[in-house]
């Protein structure tokens, strides 16, 4: 068997090229049911059949058993095979052979985006070995050859074209971000020049960005890959695989820092439960990633206003994410100290102490909001109830939140129902948050169904606007119909079964086949109908979580005119009758 990662823009062409229906047949009985085969379960004893095949999707769905997948999860089950087996077989019954990556740079097969990204990362690490002032930059900041490697560091060339050189057919390295193109003149030329590279892996180790601290007088000292179909800042955390590789247990803790050398240095002492944002603020995206991996939290930010803000932004981000089971603390640093600089001064024994005294989440929230107020008199204790409840609202109904409404209750003298929290009896509904509403039972049933409905009709994806704001709403469930959406957007000739195999490994594929299929009664025509209903439900659910969140942020500081503009323009376009 030869050796080296199969590319997965080859496993994706292979489901595009293969019939899963023709797969299953060539070991089952399969038989028509409407728009899907049926057949008696392979993996249970049964007398009816329960097993279905659908060839639009490319996917099939066993009732008795609860297995669902691909082509490839097929022959994993039926046949046992491994993975790279079943590619195997797979590509043999199509007649083509499987590609690997392995030997020098320029055998590497580059079917997609990221080969290209996979062979940067060697060409950069190369670059590396030759270039003294980028070894002497890093020697100079601590970094040993041993965490370089850990980190797969490298150093693009101060050139124009050093890397465009190096593919002879550039198209799958603009995809990724590598390269840009002139409109003009139509010259290529290398996004990253005279930088010391740190790739950006996602939860399988693959590369799928890069970031470049300059070692010229450049503005830009950090700079990171534009976004691609690849890539968000948003929803990518530098770090979060080689933390995740550092144990075999699960993670303690994650501590999220704001820069590269930060991860690294922490982690060259030591610490290697650390990862880092990517120059953006931390999201809710962020934040279910780090909570796939641990139950706790650290954000580590500098001492000054600066740092005091961010670690705000991050707390209304967390708020509806915390509860008895996940928790998130806040860590300050003395001035003038980052993480990097700070773990090189008192070491990692030190630096774990501080972290063990981080502050609670409620600790930080009522410490800020107490700022604002005085205790002292009525008026002030007053203020900090108004300027609590909106936060309050945001958290789930825990424990963590009646215990924080109870000191709240404490400090202002005032009833727990003040707060938007009965008394009567636990059973009772929490306040409704304002920031994300959730969705009741109807709403969770419309996000399946257009899930199901993409699933079985990609094409629909091309329907789908407004995803910022459907992915910023903060709806439960909502982030894996965008991430499915913006897939066929990128990919307008996949099917069902491709998505599975781009979420392999992840809760996403389990819940896709956690799906089924949909009833054959539904012809073409109403599921595009059904679908454009269950799009205006969600965006419309969307919307009101936008306008509750400027309700309540509008209630603790003053809007600018751009937030006031788009707030307006959505109670325009809302129907009345749907806010409350």
């Amino acid at each position: 068997m030869a050796g080296g990662r199969i590319p997965q823009s080859f496993v994706l062409d292979l489901l595009s090229r293969a019939d899963i229906v023709e797969v299953i047949g060539s070991r089952l009985e399969l038989k028509r049911a409407g728009r899907e085969f049926k057949a008696l379960s392979p993996f249970s004893n049964e007398k009816s059949p329960s097993f279905f095949v659908s060839p639009t999707k490319q996917f099939y769905h066993c009732f008795s058993s609860g297995k669902s997948g691909n082509a490839i999860g097929f022959l994993m089950e039926y046949d046992r095979l491994t993975f790279v087996e079943a590619v195997e077989e797979l590509a043999g019954r199509l007649g083509i052979e499987v590609p690997r990556e392995g030997g020098q740079f320029e055998r590497l097969v580059l079917d997609g985006p990221l080969d290209a990204l996979a062979a940067a990362q060697r060409f950069f690490s190369e670059q590396l070995r030759k270039h003294q002032p980028a070894i002497d930059y890093l020697k100079k900041r601590g970094v040993s050859g041993e965490t370089a490697k850990t980190f797969g560091m490298g150093f693009a060339p101060d050139s124009w074209d050093a890397l465009s050189h190096f593919f002879d057919d550039p198209k799958h390295a603009i995809d990724a971000g590598l390269l840009k193109k002139k409109e003009e003149t139509g010259r290529v030329f290398d996004v990253f020049r005279n930088r010391v590279m740190f790739p950006i892996r996602d939860a399988r180790g693959r590369v799928i960005a890069f970031g470049g601290r300059t070692l010229a007088d450049d503005p830009a000292k950090y700079l990171n890959s534009p976004e691609t179909a690849l890539f968000h800042k948003g929803r990518n955390l530098f770090g979060l695989y080689e933390a995740k590789q550092s144990r075999k247990s699960a993670l303690p803790h994650l501590i999220v820092v704001e820069g590269y050398m930060d991860t690294v240095m922490l982690a060259q002492h030591g610490i290697r439960e650390v990862v880092a944002t990517l120059g953006t603020a931390t999201t809710r995206e962020h934040l279910t990633l780090l909570f796939k991996s641990t139950s706790k939290v650290v954000f580590c930010f500098d001492g000054d206003r600066a740092g005091h803000s961010a670690a705000w932004r991050a707390l209304e981000q967390a708020l509806p994410e915390v509860d008895e089971k996940r928790e998130c603390v806040f860590m300050f640093l003395p001035d003038g100290h980052d993480p990097d600089s700070l773990v090189q001064e008192i070491g990692e024994e030190a630096f774990r102490k501080r972290v063990d005294e981080a502050l609670s989440l409620s600790t930080f929230l009522l410490g800020e909001l107490n700022k604002q107020t005085n205790l002292a008199t009525l008026d002030g204790r007053a203020k900090l109830a108004g300027l609590a409840k909106p936060h309050v609202a945001k958290m789930k109904d825990s424990p963590l939140r009646s215990l924080l409404v109870d000191e709240l209750s404490r400090i202002t003298r005032l009833r727990r129902e003040e707060f938007g929290v009965a008394v009567s009896s636990d059973s009772e509904a929490p306040a409704r948050a304002l920031s994300a509403p959730p969705l009741d039972a109807g709403s969770v049933r419309v996000l399946k169904l257009a899930l199901q409905y993409l699933v079985e009709r990609p094409d629909l994806a091309d329907q789908v606007s407004e995803l910022e704001l459907l992915a910023e709403s903060g709806l439960p469930g909502i982030s894996m119909l965008v991430e499915a959406v913006e897939f066929f957007h990128e990919n307008p000739s996949a099917h069902g079964g491709q998505l599975h195999e781009h979420w392999r490994g992840t809760p996403k594929a389990a819940a896709l086949e956690r799906l089924g299929p949909l009833s054959a009664a539904l012809d073409d025509a109403a599921i595009e109908r059904e679908f454009t209903d269950a799009i205006n439900h969600l965006r419309h659910k969307a919307m009101q979580s936008r306008i509750d969140w400027f309700k309540a942020e509008s209630a603790v500081r003053e809007l600018g005119s751009a937030e006031l503009a788009e707030w307006q323009a959505l109670q325009a376009l809302l129907p009345r009758r749907s806010q409350r």
